[in-house]
């Protein structure tokens, strides 16, 4: 050994602590290196949920990342007296120099903890909405839903957002707590046609579909009255009545999952004009021009 090290020092000029400790920095990345494929490698075939096996790996990224800090801190630094004045004098600078990085981490920090938001949440943080599909210690990602695209789609765009948004941003969650969305439906009809009875025709259709998940929407009702201040919200659907220029307005109000929203507008749309279709007292209005003549009216 004492060879190999004459011989690297002779090679490259540095002193012989120096060979040392880069011989044993490669050591222990390597090491480690092997390790962590190790452990995912045992993830992968043991886990089969996708958002499981996702946090587990995430989760040995990042304490692969800070044994390894620790373990060349401990190599390059000797014991825990000169890493501590070593951060010491390095901090002052980097509070300065980094400040926006620093801040994205005490954001990942905040969102680690608090939890304002999970990888596969539904999420609006200012101008940006989308699905959560990774969190990072400076940045998490959005796919992002709307912008061009109606009833909150996919764009198939993803958006980088820093973690320090979550301090100055407005951050909706549409998956947190109750994970329901109300979505409203307008339908205008004629002012000829027979507004109650399709009035009563939209409430039938709504009722008939929320009968699927009533129940669940009153155990997370339950639930998120324990943690937030809800004073008995109304639920059930409902139909409201409204006069428009060119016709009688009925807007459905209802609640839908909100990954949900366009397939339940289809959904309740086809039903509506496969059932107006057969009733001739129903008609759906537009935009329409009409004309006075004094000398014959």
């Amino acid at each position: 050994m004492s060879e190999w090290l004459l011989w690297l020092q002779s090679q490259f000029n540095l002193r012989p602590q120096v060979i040392i400790n880069l011989l044993l920095s490669i050591a222990g990345l390597l090491g480690l290196w092997l390790l962590r494929r190790w452990i995912l490698h045992l993830e992968t075939r043991r886990i089969e949920d996708v958002r499981a096996r996702y946090q587990w790996r995430k989760t040995t990224n990042y304490i692969y990342y800070i044994t390894l800090a620790f373990l060349l801190g401990l190599i390059w630094l000797g014991d825990l007296t000169n890493l501590a004045t070593y951060l010491g004098l390095v901090s002052a600078g980097l509070a300065i120099a980094l400040s926006d990085p620093i801040t994205n981490v005490a954001g990942w920090i905040f969102i680690f903890w608090r939890r304002p938001f999970e990888v596969g949440d539904r999420i609006q943080i200012g101008e940006h909405a989308g699905d959560v599909i990774d969190a990072r210690i400076f940045q998490f990602t959005l796919l992002e839903i709307g912008n061009w695209v109606d009833a909150d789609q996919s764009t198939g765009r993803m958006i980088h957002i820093p973690n320090r948004k979550v301090f100055s941003d407005p951050l909706a969650n549409y998956s947190k707590g109750f994970q329901f969305i109300w979505n409203e439906i307008p339908v205008l009809i004629t002012f000829e046609s027979d507004w109650r009875k399709a009035k009563t025709i939209l409430n039938a259709i709504i009722t008939k579909y929320e009968q699927d998940f009533r129940q669940d929407v009153e155990q997370q009702l339950q639930r998120t009255a324990q943690e937030f201040l809800i004073y008995n919200p109304i639920t059930t659907p409902i139909v409201y009545t409204n006069v428009k220029d060119s016709g009688v307005l009925l807007t459905i109000r209802y609640l839908c999952r909100p990954h949900e929203r366009r397939s339940t507008t289809e959904m309740i749309w086809e039903e509506i004009l496969t059932t107006f279709e057969q009733q001739i007292e129903i008609e759906l209005a537009y935009p329409t021009t009409r004309f006075y003549n004094t000398s014959k009216e």
